[in-house]
């Protein structure tokens, strides 16, 4: 399976090429994920990291506004933020960096970000901040339980970036890209699905501090409830890459003119 065209295939970009790739991630710059994508994607374009000090999952679109933001670099393009992925990503491309990146990938998230998870999710929270400041964005997960092929993802990954860059979308689009764990040769298709949804968490998990005093574990996300054909829940389990274009728009359209009536009622 590959997703970029038969020229790009025989003629990769070198790393000679002016695109210019924004990495971030949630889980922290030293994740094995977001260290093999930026090895991936450093072959075909100019990256730079900038992602969060420590794991920072589930911080949704959390920006730092009472405290500052410091960063130190690690290595040759590559630097680590006190903050959240949405800082990471919002203190990158409002000042930060020199250059202006063409495009922002997060990842490779430790885990998926299918159905409502990308509510929650630090992975794409960076991606949304991407393009809430303008620049067309890609949040890439890997699904499973013991992961192992990050390869897969990141070559999934490069392969989308080398096609938006032969044939460009429109900067609103964010594409939400969950790839099986298993080696690139066994996904079976590549998919462009609807986000599905999830039955409720499992309750929390009582416990106790050293000290006797309770505490509480949130309990771990419920499984698919619509996870029917044409959803990413249902393309992970055949084995495929699911694409889900996610729009920042949260406005339910159809409902406006059943509230507006409903408002006027005596």
């Amino acid at each position: 399976m590959s997703i970029v065209s038969a020229s790009q295939a025989a003629n990769p970009p070198g790393p000679e090429t002016s695109m210019k790739i924004l990495v971030s991630n949630d889980d922290g710059y030293l994740a094995t994920g977001i260290n093999v994508l930026t090895d991936a994607l450093s072959e075909i374009a100019d990256v730079v990291v900038v992602a969060p000090d420590r794991n920072r999952s589930a911080a949704s679109n959390s920006l730092t506004l009472h405290d500052p933001l410091r960063v130190s670099r690690v290595a040759e393009n590559r630097y680590r933020v006190n903050g959240t992925p949405s800082d990471c990503v919002h203190l990158a491309l409002t000042g930060f960096l020199e250059e202006e990146p063409d495009l922002v990938v997060s990842g490779i998230n430790h885990g998926a970000n299918l159905g409502d998870d990308v509510i929650y999710s630090g992975t794409v929270a960076a991606a949304m901040e991407g393009r809430f400041l303008g620049y067309p964005t890609i949040a890439v997960s890997l699904v499973g339980h013991r992961l192992r092929h990050f390869d897969t993802a990141a070559r999934v990954a490069t392969e989308l970036v080398q096609r938006l860059e032969e044939d460009p979308l429109p900067s609103e689009f964010i594409f939400n890209v969950n790839v099986p764990d298993r080696p690139y040769e066994e996904l079976t298709d590549l998919r462009v699905a609807r986000l599905g949804f999830r039955h409720k968490s499992e309750p929390v998990v009582k416990s106790q501090d050293p000290h006797g005093r309770t505490i509480f574990w949130v309990g771990p996300a419920g499984p698919g409830q619509d996870a029917g054909e044409g959803t990413d829940f249902h393309a992970l389990e055949a084995g495929a890459v699911a694409i889900t274009p996610l729009k920042v728009d949260l406005t339910r359209h159809e409902a406006l003119p059943q509230v507006a009536q409903w408002l006027r009622r005596d």
